[in-house]
């Protein structure tokens, strides 16, 4: 599903993504504003992306 707006351009994660997410995680400061529920969903995610990798 896409959603897209004049500011804004929402998709699917694919592998394409994973560097991305890796940094993403990494960032204290973005990890520690982010709701439970945003971080599980994010965890959720990522595997999914690490197992279709390998």
């Amino acid at each position: 599903m896409i959603l897209e707006t004049e500011r804004l351009y929402l998709r699917e994660m694919n592998q394409h993504d994973f560097k991305s997410l890796c940094r993403i995680l990494q960032d204290e400061e973005t990890m520690e504003k982010m709701t439970k529920e945003a971080k599980q969903w994010l965890f959720r995610k990522n595997f999914m992306i690490i197992f279709w990798k390998i």
